[in-house]
């Protein structure tokens, strides 16, 4: 097993960051507000589907109003 030195170590892995592409502000904060969103719909999604499902089961077996 090859013994690595420290401080090369920490050398290579600052030069690799250094080729880290990092996002602006504006684009973090267009992305945050897309997951949100993409959330949003998701859980509005599921949301009716779980009660479309609920009310054929209902139907289905004669349970509830």
């Amino acid at each position: 097993m090859v013994k690595t030195n420290p401080i090369k170590f920490l050398q290579e892995v600052r030069q690799e960051v250094s080729k880290v592409t990092w996002p602006t502000r504006k684009e973090t904060g267009i992305s945050t507000a897309m997951v949100f969103l993409m959330v949003l719909l998701a859980t509005i999604f599921f949301f009716l589907v779980d009660q479309i499902l609920a009310s054929g089961v209902r139907l289905l077996f004669g349970l509830g109003g």
